[in-house]
């Protein structure tokens, strides 16, 4: 099975972040990782969910864009079912902001060996 045309767009925008690796886990799900810690999931049923923050959860899940992340929605994840009505680059946004919320949490010499620095 295949991720799609915007499937492979959103992962190539996913693993060009620093320090982004990529897993297949769940049976065939792409687990875009930072530091071991997952941002983002590309599921191949067409699904994309990723960390959000606080306001941009509430904002999405609320405009009905997307819905709360199945059994991830406590740690504020959001889910879009339609990759296809996705924009590039708001999705490249999105996706930059889930990487700098997880990354944020590692530690210290994590952050330093993959790269990154804390703003």
């Amino acid at each position: 099975m295949s991720l799609g045309a915007a499937g492979e767009e959103i992962l190539a925008q996913a693993l060009a972040l620093p320090g982004a690796t990529l897993s297949i886990q769940w049976g065939d799900a792409r687990v875009a990782k930072v530091g071991g810690k997952v941002f983002a999931i590309l599921s191949l049923d067409g699904g994309l969910s990723f960390k959000a923050s606080d306001i941009a959860y509430e904002a999405l899940v609320e405009s009905g864009r997307a819905r709360p992340a199945p059994y991830l929605a406590r740690a504020k994840w959001v889910r879009f079912d339609d990759l296809s009505s996705l924009e590039p680059q708001e999705t490249a946004d999105w996706l930059a902001q889930a990487h700098a919320l997880v990354s944020a949490k590692l530690t210290r010499a994590q952050r330093r060996d993959l790269g990154l620095t804390q703003a």
